[in-house]
């Protein structure tokens, strides 16, 4: 049994929902905020990996901004009391709207992915008479080793500028009256656990860097991006990322100038561990290798598994019998909808909690109502 999850208590809600340990997220806000402090780092929260308004109200008591990736993601962060100036855009199609919300909100900064879209930033804010705080994204095609649904630094990606480009929007941005260049953006991917990954955007980040000083531009801000992955595999022996050795590579790695600030965008790192997906066992279906158990829960809660053939770990909360192997599937119309193969489980019946722990990030968020499903709620250990 895992003293995480109050079985007497968890049992009497209705399953499907995600819970979400309030306790080690503030002990993972805590860490963060000690070894980021040590540096003069400034972190963001990358919302797009968890949205919801309770989870945002801690972050915001720890004095983070937020990396938004839409319009609505900005919205969400006004609506909970973010500070306009701790809000960075990122994103490779912001619709106008998207950028008129920020403008008429003075946020930090747009991180500006095309020379189109900085081309139209400009455009609007001139029809305002504003002007935008802009940092370029820009491609360091740097391998961050990981999944590549996930990876987000290499050439062909869809996302950011290559240097081969840069001239260019140098040479925009001088004729440009309405946008101010405040820094430099880089981004390689996500759940990255090899930290020489870091290491690697480090040495061209410094490049790059060189590159602006030698054309008399010098970015205020150098936003390395977040991308610290999580223990998917044992939760329990490593629930908080290793921070300390994350922020040093950086210290350690990048040649930083005088009056420059260092920003990070993570997400995943901070609210993966504490969130699970809370299910119930509808069957025992026999099968031809491992028996079937059948939960309520599915892609629609949880979709990383089929999305991304994401590895979740699976816990049966309610028994002690002795184990055996099961592939837990859900109730979804679809073959892909499973959580794991041939996974060991203690004996496992009909009414059986199931929890699918590391889902703080990419499950509520990318919730859908497939099926018509409704979406699951919410529920808090403060608040069981």
């Amino acid at each position: 049994m895992n003293s995480r999850f109050p079985l007497n208590k968890l049992q009497s809600i209705k399953t499907p929902y995600y819970y979400y340990d309030i306790d080690l997220l503030e002990q993972t806000l805590t860490k963060v905020r000690q070894e980021a402090g040590k540096y003069g780092f400034v972190v963001h929260y990358a919302i797009k990996a968890n949205a919801n308004p309770l989870i945002l109200e801690m972050i915001r008591t720890f004095g983070m901004g937020v990396d938004c990736v839409s319009g609505y993601e900005v919205q969400r962060a006004l609506d909970c009391g973010f500070k306009p100036s701790g809000i960075v855009f990122a994103g490779v199609g912001k619709a106008d709207w998207e950028i008129e919300l920020g403008l008429d909100n003075n946020i930090a900064c747009f991180n500006v992915e095309s020379l189109p879209e900085l081309e139209i930033i400009n455009e609007i804010a001139a029809g305002k008479g504003l002007r935008a705080n802009v940092a370029i994204r820009i491609n360091p095609n740097v391998n961050a080793r990981t999944h590549h649904y996930i990876t987000t630094g290499l050439k062909e990606n869809k996302f950011g500028i290559n240097q081969w480009d840069l001239e260019k929007v140098l040479s925009a941005l001088d004729n440009m009256k309405n946008v101010n260049l405040e820094g430099i953006h880089f981004h390689i991917g996500s759940q990255i656990t090899d930290l020489s990954s870091f290491k690697e955007l480090c040495t061209r980040v410094n490049e790059i860097q060189e590159w602006f000083v030698a054309r008399q531009h010098c970015p205020r801000i150098i936003n390395v991006g977040g991308g610290l992955g999580i223990d998917y595999q044992d939760p329990d022996l490593n629930p908080i990322p290793d921070f300390e050795g994350y922020f040093k590579v950086f210290k350690d790695g990048l040649n930083v100038m005088e009056g420059q600030e260092v920003h990070f965008e993570l997400g995943r790192a901070i609210v993966g561990q504490c969130g699970s997906l809370v299910t119930k066992v509808l069957y025992i279906k026999e099968g031809v290798k491992t028996n079937f158990a059948i939960v309520d829960g599915g892609m629609t809660e949880l979709i990383r598994p089929a999305l991304y053939q994401a590895y979740h770990k699976i816990e049966n909360i309610s028994s002690v019998a002795s184990e055996e192997k099961y592939d837990v599937v859900g109730p979804i119309c679809e073959s892909s909808d499973s959580f794991g193969k041939a996974v060991s489980l203690p004996g496992t019946s009909r009414g059986d909690l199931v929890v699918i722990r590391s889902a703080g990030a990419y499950g509520e968020v990318m919730a859908s109502c497939y099926n018509l499903r409704p979406l699951p709620p919410s529920v808090f250990s403060d608040k069981v």
